[in-house]
């Protein structure tokens, strides 16, 4: 399998672009919440810090609770692998609102790049020719709009179905192994909670 050329950063850029009041998102803690953050902070993004493994989950409660909003769950690969069982959740629910897109770059960025149980390395062959493939889980879960997006080819239509398609819509993107720069968002959850919370709501 050759490696990924897609970068993370221009890709999730892509993929926010001309973000308004419908869209809700929700970035896994690490690389992703620096990604949704180097795209422009905004009082509708949520960023997870700490909260490993919850990403799907808030997602799945999000949108079921606001069904006229779009939700999209940014997340990573090793998140993803802690959440799995939330995948069963999506899959009972079918809410049409959701859709879910994991930056697979094999590695466990915040711990010293260890390689993730995507990666081929660590696993024998699966059906994909690589390691655990996610986009077989979700089937398998019942996400039928599942797949993988490896070339620069896929983005436009990745970002189309991303944004608009009715869901629940599951990626999983390859992307490199990257050292990039931190771009944080703001560090204090009570105030992101709250910021999120007024910008869908409005104050009471």
């Amino acid at each position: 399998m050759s490696k990924p050329t897609l970068q993370r950063r221009p890709l999730v850029k892509k993929i926010l672009e001309g973000a308004d009041d419908n869209l809700l998102v929700l970035a896994g803690l690490g690389s992703a919440n620096w990604d949704i953050t180097n795209a422009g902070d905004r009082p509708l993004n949520m960023p997870l810090w700490g909260a490993m493994g919850a990403t799907v989950a808030m997602g799945l409660g999000l949108a079921l609770a606001q069904p006229t909003k779009r939700v999209l769950v940014i997340t990573g690969d090793g998140d993803m692998l802690m959440g799995m069982g939330s995948l069963a959740t999506v899959a009972t629910q079918q809410p049409d609102n959701l859709a879910i897109c994991v930056l697979d770059n094999e590695k466990f960025g915040e711990t010293g790049n260890q390689a993730t149980h995507t990666s081929p390395r660590n696993n024998g062959p699966t059906e994909s020719g690589a390691g655990t493939d996610f986009s077989l889980i979700a089937r398998g879960c019942g996400i039928a709009d599942s797949g993988i997006v490896r070339d620069q080819s896929e983005v436009a239509q990745l970002v189309k179905d991303l944004r608009t398609k009715a869901g629940p819509v599951f990626r999983v993107v390859k992307v490199m192994v990257e050292k990039l720069d931190f771009v944080m968002p703001p560090q204090d959850g009570a105030h992101l909670k709250d910021r999120f919370r007024q910008a869908l709501l409005g104050r009471p």
